[in-house]
């Protein structure tokens, strides 16, 4: 599903990404880890197309992607979230969640001034497709609530929600469980297991290390903007260069 390969990108004298190869199977769950400041985001934003790399390739279902513009690569299916949830406060939840299908629409301003047929097929599709999502994620009761007025953990299910209603097939989770409470941290896997389940790929990046050793298929760990390591769950609880770099004693394999 994707395939890394040298990845690089440099700000000046700093190498942020530094000759990063990785791939990640199609269906699968993948995370990356690694301390703050070890170039996860920006591997991020180079995969998601927010930031184009210094050297290196980026193939997304078979498709070189290098260098594509954001929303090109959202429209061939890879949607994204970010560690801090913006949403549209003063709209509702479903509102915030009709923007995400639009990048599948067709109609342009003169639909919207003649109030064509194409333009109320495509709101009605935007419709549903947001309600599905919010069924999917279990917030269906809420798409009426103001945005502003939701719990943290809500905020996250709908970022995962209006990621969903673009119509992905490659979810890329920034800290999906950031600022949660362990008992929603434990519900927000299970989402993100069932994804994975209904034939998304997902990868993420978290700190939260009970979490990715209990629901990642695959790891890759950074430091200081290269990879230091890859493998599963066990293989990577048990690399001593992760150990000494990131997870610490207390989560080595016994």
């Amino acid at each position: 599903m994707l395939e890394i390969d040298s990845l690089t990108k440099r700000f000046g004298g700093l190498a942020a990404v530094n000759d990063v190869s990785v791939s990640f199977a199609r269906g699968t769950i993948n995370a990356i880890i690694g301390p703050n400041g070890a170039g996860k985001t920006t591997f991020f934003n180079l995969v998601s197309g927010a930031i184009a790399p210094t050297s290196g390739k980026v193939v997304f279902d078979g498709r070189d992607v290098t260098g594509l513009r954001a929303d090109q690569v959202a429209r061939l299916g890879m949607a994204r979230t970010f560690q801090s949830t913006t949403l549209f406060d003063t709209a509702t939840v479903l509102d915030n969640l009709i923007v995400g299908h639009r990048l599948r629409t067709k109609s342009s301003l003169l639909d919207v001034v003649l109030g064509t047929k194409r333009l109320k097929d495509e709101e009605r599709i935007c419709r549903e497709k947001a309600r599905q999502a919010l069924d999917f994620v279990g917030l269906g009761h809420v798409e009426n609530r103001i945005a502003g007025d939701i719990s943290q953990e809500e905020r996250k299910r709908v970022a995962f929600a209006l990621a969903l209603s673009t119509d992905p097939t490659l979810l890329l989770l920034d800290e999906p469980a950031g600022g949660v409470n362990p008992e929603e941290t434990v519900g927000l896997a299970a989402l993100i297991r069932k994804m994975a389940d209904s034939g998304l790929t997902v990868c993420l990046i978290e700190h939260k290390m009970d979490m990715i050793m209990n629901l990642a298929d695959k790891i890759l760990v950074l430091n200081y903007g290269e990879k230091i390591a890859e493998g599963t769950p066990a293989e990577i609880r048990a690399n001593p260069v992760v150990i000494e770099a990131y997870l610490g004693s207390e989560h080595a394999a016994a």
